[in-house]
């Protein structure tokens, strides 16, 4: 299952791109984000791998981040693993002049493994797509209001 978008920010790319690669801004459009713990690696680098920890409601996730690709300001891409599902991200940004950038997300489910979200998946794949659409339009305006 695949998802791609884009969203226009009004802010240069350099500044876009510092926003993102800085994991201390990921609660200010993240729902549920509570930390990032680098496991090994340098920080942001290839092969860099994270805990990142999440809460909803009573329930905690656990995701471990591996950077496959780092060539910021320009792209991003990481692979996630839940004990449930995998994913890809790969997000480049395109400067469309001086003050505005153009965010362009591809987020792929390469393994979902628990019969409940691979039903999900089939039967309502919105579900999967809502919610990083959602922290897409929050970084938006986390980045457009600094």
């Amino acid at each position: 299952m695949k998802h791609k978008g884009s969203i226009e920010i009004h802010k240069p790319m350099e500044e876009v791109a510092r926003f993102f690669a800085n994991p201390n801004y990921l609660k200010e459009y993240q729902d549920g984000f509570v930390k990032k713990e680098l496991v090994s690696g340098k920080g942001g680098a290839v092969g860099a791998v994270s805990k990142m920890l999440y809460k909803h409601g009573k329930h905690d996730m656990e995701l471990i981040e591996a950077i496959t690709k780092n060539e910021l300001p320009h792209t991003f891409e990481a692979s996630y693993h839940h004990k449930h599902m995998d994913n890809t991200m790969k997000c480049s940004f395109v400067s469309i002049n001086e003050s505005k950038t153009n965010y362009i997300y591809e987020y792929e489910y390469t393994r979902i493994d628990w019969v409940m979200p691979k039903l999900m998946a089939i039967l309502f794949p919105s579900m999967y797509r809502k919610p990083a659409e959602k922290w897409l339009r929050q970084f938006k305006e986390f980045v457009e209001k600094q």
